[in-house]
C-alpha cells in the first residue's frame, strides 16, 4: 500500500522504515528538511510541502500523522482544504480520545475517514514490531490491515516471539491481538486503550524506581548519624548494612522472576552503563496520558491510587512540590521553633 507519513521524529521515521521493509510505499514529510533527506537516502520519496505530498499520493490517499498531540489540530487545519472524499487520515500519536471523536465527525462530514491508532513500542519498535490499538470505522480498519500487520508482525508475518513461559492465548475474540494489533471499537477507542496503557506504564516505572531506590539506600546503617532532635534516629542500623549492585539485581530479576518485563531489561541496561545515573537530572515529564487516565477513572468512579501517585511523583520531580515543602518547613518553625535549613545544592542540582 501507499501512504504519506507526516512527522518523522523518533517514531515516525522508524514506522516508515518498517513499512518500507515490508514492501509498502511511503511519501514522507516533516517540518525539518533534514528528516526528509534522511529517509530519501533510504528510498522514500520526500515532499517538502503538503501540496507536494498530496500530488505524489494516489487517491484515495492514506495520510498517517505521527506528530505530538498538541500539533495535530494545526496539521489537520493545513490538510483540510487538500482532503477529498474517500481519503483516510490516521493519527498514530498520543492524542486525547475525545479529540478523536470530534475530528472523526468533522472529517466524516466531508467523506474523509479518521482512524486513531495507539502506537506503543518506542525506539525498539523498528526491530521488535509495534503494539497497535485501533479505533474507527471497522471496514476502513480492515482495508488498512496490510499496514497494521507490517508494523506489528515479524518479518515472516507470524506472531512476535513470546517471553519464556508464555504460550499462545487460546480462544481470543480477536486473534490479531496475538500479532500485536487490535481493533478496539469506534472512533477514539484505540487512543482510549493506549491512554490507559500509558497510565499503567507510569505506575510500573514508579514501582521499579521506588523499589530500586530502597535497595540503593540499604546501607544507611553503615553511615555516620549525628544525634539530632530534628531527625528520627535509625533504631536498628545493623539491619541496614547492605551495599547492593543494582544492575545485577535488575538483571537477575529478568530471569524467571514474576516482575520480569521488557521495561526491566531497559532498567538493567541503563544501570550497567551508568550506575549513578549521572546523565539524568531526575526531571520526569508527562505527555498527558497519565492525567487523562485519572480523569477517566474519576468519571467512572474507579479507584486508581497507584496511577495517581505515579503521576503526582512526576509533578514532584519537576519541582512542583518545592513551595509546599517550604511551607511545611515554615509551619514547623512557626509552631515549634524547628529550623529545617536548606540543603546545599549537589553537583547534579547546581
Amino acid at each position: 500500500m501507499q501512504l504519506g507519513m507526516i512527522g518523522l521524529g523518533r517514531m515516525g521515521a522508524d514506522l516508515v522504515r518498517r513499512l518500507m521493509h515490508h514492501g509498502h510505499s511511503c511519501v514522507v514529510h516533516d517540518i525539518q528538511p533534514s528528516a526528509i533527506a534522511a529517509l530519501q537516502q533510504e528510498g522514500a520519496p520526500g515532499a517538502a510541502s503538503l501540496d507536494q505530498m498530496m500530488s505524489l499520493l494516489k487517491p484515495p490517499r492514506i495520510l498517517w500523522l505521527m506528530v505530538p498531540a498538541a500539533a495535530v489540530e494545526a496539521v489537520l487545519a493545513d490538510l483540510w482544504p487538500r482532503l477529498a472524499p474517500g481519503d483516510i487520515v490516521i493519527d498514530g500519536g498520543n492524542s486525547y480520545y475525545r479529540d478523536d471523536m470530534r475530528r472523526s465527525v468533522e472529517l466524516g462530514a466531508r467523506g474523509v475517514h479518521f482512524i486513531d491508532v495507539g502506537t506503543s513500542g518506542g525506539i525498539a519498535g523498528l526491530a521488535r514490531g509495534y503494539c497497535l490499538t485501533i479505533g474507527g470505522e471497522e471496514d476502513v480498519v480492515v482495508y488498512l490491515t496490510p499496514l497494521f500487520t507490517a508494523l506489528a508482525s515479524t518479518t515472516d508475518g507470524v506472531a512476535k516471539p513470546k517471553p519464556d513461559g508464555i504460550g499462545r492465548t487460546m480462544d481470543l475474540d480477536a486473534p490479531t491481538a496475538e500479532s500485536g494489533y487490535l481493533y478496539c471499537g469506534l472512533s477514539g477507542a484505540g487512543h482510549f486503550v493506549k491512554m490507559i496503557h500509558n497510565g499503567i506504564e507510569y505506575g510500573m516505572m514508579a514501582a521499579y524506581s521506588e523499589g530500586l531506590n530502597i535497595l540503593k539506600c540499604a546501607n544507611i546503617g553503615a553511615q555516620q548519624h549525628v544525634a539530632d532532635a530534628e531527625v528520627t534516629p535509625l533504631p536498628h542500623p545493623e539491619y541496614y548494612q547492605y551495599t547492593f549492585n543494582l544492575a545485577d539485581i535488575a538483571e537477575v530479576w529478568r530471569h524467571g522472576s514474576v516482575i520480569d518485563s521488557w521495561l526491566l531489561g531497559k532498567v538493567a541496561e541503563v544501570l550497567r552503563t551508568d550506575p549513578e545515573l549521572a546523565q539524568f537530572a531526575g526531571h520526569v515529564s508527562d505527555s498527558g496520558e497519565g492525567r487523562w487516565s485519572i480523569e477517566a477513572a474519576i468519571d467512572e468512579a474507579v479507584p486508581a491510587p497507584v496511577l495517581s501517585a505515579a503521576l503526582y511523583a512526576r509533578f514532584s520531580s519537576r519541582g512542583q512540590s518545592v513551595f509546599a515543602d517550604q511551607l511545611l518547613s515554615a509551619m514547623r518553625h512557626a509552631f515549634g521553633g524547628h529550623m529545617d535549613l536548606a540543603a546545599p545544592a549537589t553537583p547534579r542540582e547546581a
